[in-house]
């Protein structure tokens, strides 16, 4: 498939059809990828990993958390200091930003939909309604059996937040390394990996959801809104996005990121924005 990448317009002229697409749209079907919370001025490397991961970065040379989740940590209760440090902070501490509050003022009186492969829990915290929104790679804030044993998933704030509070010299006491309850195995969190991956009750009516209103979409005036998606996992949004748009001549596709592209087939009904998130949705809450 031929990508292109819009250029020809200036972005003024861009962000003004996304405007004018969002007040025609009966419905929004709203597309978020690790971009979105990037823009939103959630780290995973640089500074922000030295200032709140020094020790373990000093001890294993790491340089970012996405490299550091692979890490074979040798016990669990150096996994989990590390990974109790990680959820705290990007799915406890850190409050949604402008860029969701912003995205927020854009859709809160549409009738919208977000699927989302981001696991930070953003969208519930800046005040979406949860019953709009579809999670589809897991939760930080969920812990589920490792094996898995049953197809359930826990909250995992209490014990997380404790783990902060009692780790020294990066572990933390055995007592807290969780345990699965029905089976006592190694707990994990609830992040899509492999086929381990446990989908809930509360996942089957997302997705439910989600599909439910991805078929009326497909027959209303829709704007599909992609921001951030990248080509880390195209089949969950991108593609889908694309089909969406190429069969439906109500349908209007508009992408946000620095290296947004859509395909030649629908470019005739594509905005394709290549600029900061933060800035293109900052004007488009202010249109």
């Amino acid at each position: 498939m031929i990508m292109i990448a819009t250029r020809n317009s200036s972005t003024h002229n861009l962000i003004e059809t996304i405007a004018n697409e969002l007040e025609r749209a009966d419905k929004v079907l709203i597309g978020a990828g690790a971009g979105l919370s990037a823009a939103d001025g959630f780290e995973y490397g640089g500074a922000w990993f030295q200032e709140h991961f020094g020790d373990f970065a000093a001890a294993y040379g790491m340089t970012d958390a996405y490299t550091a989740g692979f890490y074979p940590f040798p016990d669990e209760t150096e996994k989990w200091a590390y990974w109790s440090r990680y959820i705290n902070h990007h799915r406890y501490l850190k409050e949604p930003g402008s860029v969701y509050q912003d995205l927020f003022t854009l859709v809160h009186d549409k009738d919208y939909f977000v699927l989302t492969t981001n696991v930070d829990h953003c969208f519930q915290r800046a005040h979406f309604d949860k019953q709009r929104l579809f999670y589809t790679q897991g939760d930080y804030g969920l812990w589920q059996c490792a094996t898995p044993c049953h197809q359930a998933t826990y909250d995992n704030h209490d014990q997380v937040v404790a783990m902060v509070a009692q780790q020294h010299d990066r572990h933390i006491p055995a007592e807290l390394v969780p345990r699965c309850p029905r089976c006592g195995g190694r707990m994990t969190t609830n992040l899509r990996a492999d086929d381990t991956f446990v989908q809930d009750p509360g996942w089957y009516a997302a997705a439910k959801r989600y599909q439910n209103f991805a078929s009326e979409a497909a027959q209303s005036r829709t704007l599909l809104l992609e921001l951030g998606v990248g080509m880390n996992t195209p089949a969950i949004i991108k593609y889908p996005f694309w089909r969406m748009t190429y069969h439906n001549l109500l349908v209007h596709y508009a992408t946000v990121s620095l290296d947004a592209v859509a395909p030649k087939q629908i470019s005739e009904r594509s905005t394709v924005v290549q600029a900061d998130i933060a800035q293109v949705l900052r004007l488009l809450a202010g249109a």
